[in-house]
């Protein structure tokens, strides 16, 4: 099934199912009022909706609608909790490497892990407010699901089947005031504005062999200015799954339905190791700036690329074998607030 939510007159906007080719949409608010309620009566209330749904994509769906991307929210337009992961090491080698620092060993077995503020998403389309062009605004692109209840201490192969959901993620981040947090010891909090979500959550199943019940194995296309700036996939070099991340999350604290989880920005290597090249020279590019600024560094000695300025636009997006999109685009322009 592929859910939205589109907006009422509350925060969270009305739970509504999507057609598999983005194009038709139904009311699903008499099953469920929003994308939060249905999860949290998942078992009960997911046969009336996979019955509404597959009315909808057979065109017998009364009700239905033209499914417009731009009217979308984020599939939970607030959420009980945001957490991102990092679960691509290359992205983080080339980060401590531009800075003459080596990865410690734990980062390997260990997941990293920050928590996000959910009480606010950027809509799927909507722009990013930015202060100040010298906070270093940056795009991330990555992959999220969305939990069902999760006990604490769930095991990896446990935390597969609280996966419910599917999502595209947008992780908007300052650089510039990221060292100076960091420094604090207690980690992100200004440097993560609000994040952006794809218009459409997708049940695992939709992604037939793609989902391999703990990863998505696709290219996650990022565009930015109008230019194809990566894709690489997100099955290629990941250090941990989502089942691993949930499992991590879940170590000390219960998770409950409605949880986010992020992979961290999307990277790839390049087959003979090096840290990746650019769409424009073959290779599989990147799904931030900031990873390209670490490329330069360590090639040149020097940074090259800035960070987005007022007016330049992101989108983030993935397509199925028939060039189709499975989750809608995230498009995001930065604006002065």
């Amino acid at each position: 099934m592929k859910f939205a939510s589109l907006p009422n007159e509350t925060r969270d906007g009305k739970l509504t199912l999507v057609s598999r080719d983005l194009k038709h949409a139904v009311d699903a608010s008499d099953i469920a009022p929003t994308l939060q309620a249905a999860l949290e009566d998942w078992d009960a209330l997911t046969p009336k909706l996979q019955a509404r749904y597959d009315e909808l994509n057979e065109g017998k769906a009364s009700g239905a609608f033209a499914f417009d991307q731009e009217k979308a929210l984020s599939p939970l337009p607030r959420a009980y909790q945001w957490a991102d992961g990092s679960a691509y090491i290359n992205h983080v080698e080339l980060v401590r490497k531009a800075r003459g620092a080596e990865v410690p060993e734990s980062f390997y077995d260990d997941p990293l892990m920050y928590q996000g503020g959910s009480d606010a998403f950027l809509t799927p389309r909507g722009d990013i407010p930015l202060g100040d062009e010298a906070w270093g605004c940056d795009f991330e692109a990555e992959i999220a699901v969305i939990t069902g209840d999760a006990p604490m201490g769930t095991s990896p192969e446990e935390a597969k089947d609280t996966i419910r959901l599917v999502m595209l993620v947008n992780d908007v981040s300052l650089r510039g005031l990221i060292p100076g947090e960091l420094a604090k010891g207690f980690g992100f909090f200004q440097s993560k504005p609000p994040t952006a979500f794809s218009p459409v959550a997708v049940t695992p199943d939709e992604l037939g062999g793609a989902w391999d019940g703990a990863a998505l194995r696709r290219p996650l296309v990022s565009t930015y200015n109008g230019e194809k700036f990566g894709e690489p996939d997100a099955g290629t070099d990941i250090t941990f799954d989502f089942a691993r991340l949930v499992s991590h999350l879940a170590k000390t604290r219960p998770v409950t339905a409605g949880t986010i989880v992020g992979s961290g920005t999307i990277s790839n290597k390049d087959p003979d190791g090096s840290p990746g090249r650019p769409v424009s020279e073959g290779g599989k590019g990147y799904s931030c700036i900031a990873e390209v600024r670490m490329v330069e560094k360590i090639q040149t000695g020097d940074f090259k690329t800035g960070f987005m300025k007022y007016g330049d636009t992101v989108s983030v997006d993935m397509f199925d074998d028939d060039g189709k999109s499975i989750f809608g685009t995230i498009e995001n322009t930065v604006v002065k607030p």
